[in-house]
């Protein structure tokens, strides 16, 4: 039986999807990993975990919704065929920088901390794209050491803010700002390229940025959450992937392994 091990943060995980399967993680039973696992008929390893930088995927503890997860390299088994690896974006505190442009969520949960008397929220200071090379090549190596034959295929996060995304209309915030946090999209990307790009012969990234421009926020056939009152009231996850964007990913994946040569004597 195939072995696939899936490590990342809640682009991976899929929170807002049901059914999740680990609520401190916001992990859901649909994510990626699981779809693809399923059309392999393999056996999954799932370490994903919402709100993971890539130090919480190699060597810092995290602790998510009162519960501390260990560094998600130590789960991942030596035996491991394929391993899939998505990071990055809380390095650069992508998401998160979304979230401030929402000012009355901000102002709304630090009073309810007050009240708590609960510490006020702390958006941890960005790292740069260089530091998250570096922090991506030290993931990628590590995962490659301890699991030397698994096939690492890095997923790119899916595209929030695309072509038919209309400033003040889909998102809260003006065009300015728009190609801001457009542009911290492309640095993540171009990071994630740049770890990869060495380790070919063992490594390969999956596109998704691309592949997802047209199915941004606004757009005609959305694979990402967007951030409307109703979404928020219905549990949906903002600025994360929906149930169609994880069918997509997977559907691009399971294509990827079945080209993949050297896995095609066991799948």
């Amino acid at each position: 039986m195939v072995k696939v091990a899936n490590l990342g943060s809640s682009f991976s995980a899929g929170p807002g999807i049901h059914p999740l399967i680990n609520t401190a993680a916001s992990r859901s039973a649909n994510n990626f990993a699981h779809l693809v696992a399923k059309r392999l008929d393999a056996d999954l390893t799932d370490l994903s975990v919402s709100g993971a930088t890539l130090l919480n995927i190699i060597d810092t503890p995290q602790v998510a919704n009162g519960h501390t997860f260990q560094p998600q390299i130590q789960g991942l088994p030596e035996d491991a065929d394929i391993a899939l690896v998505l990071g990055g974006g809380n390095d650069m505190s992508y998401v998160g920088g979304l979230f401030m442009e929402h000012t009355w969520i901000l102002k709304a949960l630090s009073l309810v901390n007050r009240v708590r008397g609960v510490a006020p929220l702390e958006i941890p200071k960005p790292a740069d794209e260089d530091e998250v090379v570096r922090r991506f090549e030290k993931v990628l190596d590590a995962v490659h050491a301890k699991a030397p034959k698994a096939r690492v295929i890095v997923i790119e996060y899916l595209t929030l803010l695309g072509p038919d995304t209309k400033p003040g209309i889909d998102v809260p915030f003006d065009a300015e700002r728009l190609k801001h946090h457009q542009a911290i999209a492309a640095k993540l990307q171009k990071a994630t390229s740049k770890a990869v790009e060495s380790r070919s012969d063992w490594c390969e990234q999956i596109p998704m940025a691309e592949l997802s421009q047209v199915h941004a926020i606004g757009s005609a056939e959305p694979w990402v959450f967007g951030c409307s009152m109703m979404d928020r009231l219905t549990g949906k996850a903002w600025y994360h992937p929906n149930a169609e964007g994880m069918k997509a990913v997977a559907e691009v994946l399971y294509e990827r392994i079945k080209k993949d040569r050297s896995g095609m004597s066991k799948i």
